[in-house]
């Protein structure tokens, strides 16, 4: 699960260019609103309220309602599936991904995605009589949530001109064995609901560290190079260098693996350090909100702005 990638490092510091050259993108014909990380917190915040969004949980039901409700109001099209699985352990699961469809006339259309479900252990407790607790998951799947839910607001108010896709996947974190795991995403890829295919796709997860970082995930730099260059160049120019280094990191199991298996060139923006170096926050009952920063969100926010209004 955890590797480092060290030749496409070393042809990212070769490649890399002039950040104040920004990313080879159409020029821009709608100005990019401002993203409000205040928001999205609060997002986070009404997401955790529901209590733990573990498939078949009242939580669970009371966000889906919610989270197709806040799609309907801002989007073309809202379309939710719902598919079984069965876990090895025997139990059968009900799950929904919910795919918003924006300016659905376009011909280049991207896709932006993040896990809505929570982990129904807290696997990582330091206190062994905590590691039955469902996690709260206030980073591990509100946070990239908690963009989209403000990006759709914002194509809502201020249609792109790319076609955009926000994916919220579910049974992401059900586990614990990746059998059981990434299954939304999984579906999705069989699918490929009436042939779709985006130019490519990024998937946000656990964005909302108050002390961010996010370096290259490992297997976004071996299979979609490309967008890795598109997105951390974006990021860069905005400001953001210092927390989207143009570095390898882990390489980390996650749903972008099921859609690059698909053909879709898909990149994990992900801060696997939640809490600190050795990430102590993560599938902990210490994934709530107060540890998750507006000023992230907004951040991370901004970044996929800039990448949709600026056509892509």
């Amino acid at each position: 699960m955890v590797a480092l990638l060290l030749p496409f490092l070393a042809t990212c510091g070769d490649t890399t260019p002039d950040p104040g050259a920004g990313p080879p993108a159409a020029a821009p014909r709608v100005a990019r609103p401002t993203f409000d990380g205040a928001r999205a917190l609060e997002l986070v915040e009404a997401q955790v309220a529901f209590g733990p969004r573990i498939p078949g949980s009242a939580g669970h039901a009371a966000q889906l309602d919610w989270m197709v409700d806040l799609l309907d109001r801002h989007a073309d099209t809202v379309e939710v599936d719902t598919f079984e699985h069965s876990t090895r352990a025997g139990e059968r699961l009900t799950l929904h991904n919910v795919l918003a469809r924006f300016n659905a006339g376009a011909e280049r259309r991207l896709l932006f995605l993040a896990h809505w479900d929570t982990r129904p252990r807290s696997d990582n407790a330091r206190d062994p009589d905590l590691r039955d607790v469902p996690v709260p998951g206030a980073n591990d799947g509100a946070s990239g949530t908690a963009v989209l839910l403000e990006l759709a607001r914002l194509m809502g108010e201020r249609p792109p001109d790319v076609g955009v896709e926000l994916l919220f996947t579910d049974g992401e974190d059900y586990g614990p064995l990746s059998d059981d795991m990434f299954l939304g995403a999984k579906r999705f890829a069989a699918t490929l609901p009436g042939g779709y295919r985006p130019v490519y796709a990024v998937l946000l997860d656990m964005v909302g560290d108050a002390d961010p970082r996010f370096p290259v995930e490992g297997y976004s730099a071996e299979r979609a190079p490309e967008v890795v260059q598109r997105v951390w160049r974006v990021a860069q120019r905005l400001g953001y260098g210092q927390y989207f280094p143009m570095e390898v990191g882990q390489a980390l199991g996650d749903d972008h693996i099921p859609l690059n298996d698909a053909g879709i060139p898909t990149v994990d923006v992900i801060d696997f350090t939640y809490g600190g170096p050795s990430n102590p926050f993560w599938h902990t009952p210490d994934d709530v909100p107060a540890a998750v920063s507006a000023r992230t969100l907004g951040m991370v926010g901004e970044v996929v702005a800039e990448i949709i209004y600026q056509g892509g």
